[in-house]
């Protein structure tokens, strides 16, 4: 039998860890139930996953665990933050939340960030401003890191820049977390590690080669992760790159230009009220009708029912909140090693 674990220990477990790694206490408690979040939303890649190395950044100063981010610019709609290296799931966390309270009195707010580290799974954030009824875009990049090439080119410029949109409806939310690229550095690298193949050719050689093979990407020298849409449409995913290249890093004023400062993240995260526009009633009247739409439609052959982006990850949330967390294998092990070393105790698991 699988060992499932409650949610809550998990969370109370890994912000314990980040504790004992030197984060504030206002800072663990946030960061370590997103991470937990991410994995009962079926982001294996982002979630816990991401504990180890999150905690070794810590250890090795890469990564502050302690202060505030410096306001660079704040128009009340409008804010820019230098994020100074503390935790990306913090930065992103709070800047959601105050472009929410900003939304609610100026009808939208804004909110750039620099130099923030890493901030995980998109995903994990949109229902911070849904529940609120407002509607939320989160996007991200890092310029310390490239692995996707622009459409027809062969060499890494910018990475797969993901996009997450969640709206409210009348019912579920609708969560859209996508990104530019097919795949994602996370994935890549895990498959990789374990000998696995990608399900279709989304990766190409040094020499512009599609395959589905994660290794052309660790080969000297290495080959690129494909833009959406592939050799065929890859220039949608690129145009989309770009946008968020723009918005993640020329707007906050750090991006590739700039020397390198390790593993992290652009930020932007823009927040609405549909109480400012036709009001929040109309809004959640239209999006409910769309949703409704989209999942009464005639499924194609093969496919059971339509779904919208979120139906997945709600569902496995609610199952994983019942019947335990299921962990992907080995993301364990690794908070083991780290609870040893700081003498914290593994939550108990059921199998």
């Amino acid at each position: 039998m699988t060992d499932r674990y409650d949610a809550e220990a998990l969370s109370d477990f890994s912000r314990k860890l980040f504790g004992a790694a030197g984060m504030e206490a206002d800072k663990a408690a946030i960061v370590a139930p997103l991470l937990v979040e991410a994995d009962l939303m079926g982001h294996t890649t982002h979630g816990l996953q991401l504990c180890g190395p999150y905690l070794g950044a810590l250890e090795n100063g890469s990564m502050l665990g302690v202060g505030e981010p410096e306001v660079v610019s704040d128009r009340g709609a409008v804010v820019t933050w230098d994020g100074r290296r503390l935790s990306g799931v913090w930065l992103t966390a709070t800047a959601v939340d105050l472009a929410t309270d900003r939304a609610e009195q100026y009808g939208s707010c804004t909110i750039a960030i620099r130099r923030g580290h890493h901030i995980a799974c998109l995903a994990a954030f949109l229902e911070r401003a849904t529940s609120r009824g407002c509607m939320v875009t989160i996007t991200s990049s890092d310029p310390d890191v490239a692995s996707v090439a622009p459409y027809g080119g062969t060499r890494a410029v910018y990475t797969p820049n993901p996009i997450a949109v969640g709206i409210p409806t009348d019912e579920d939310p609708i969560l859209i977390d996508i990104s530019a690229s097919i795949t994602t550095n996370g994935l890549t690298g895990r498959l990789h590690g374990e000998g696995r193949k990608l399900d279709h050719a989304w990766v190409q050689d040094a020499v512009g080669n599609a395959s589905n093979d994660p290794a052309v990407l660790f080969t000297d020298p290495p080959g690129t992760i494909l833009p959406t849409g592939g050799k065929d449409h890859g220039h949608k995913g690129y145009g989309l790159a770009l946008m968020v290249e723009a918005m993640t890093q020329a707007l906050p004023g750090f991006g590739r230009a700039d020397p390198a400062q390790g593993w992290g993240a652009g930020i932007y995260v823009q927040v609405q009220d549909p109480s400012a526009f036709a009001g929040r009633e109309e809004f959640e009247r239209q999006t409910g009708h769309l949703a409704r739409l989209c999942r009464d439609n005639p499924p194609a052959p093969g496919v059971t029912s339509v779904r919208l982006p979120g139906d997945g990850a709600l569902g496995r949330k609610r199952k994983a909140l019942a019947e335990g967390l299921e962990l992907y294998p080995g993301i364990i092990d690794v908070l083991g090693t780290w609870a040893e070393k700081f003498e914290i105790e593994m939550p108990a698991a059921s199998a």
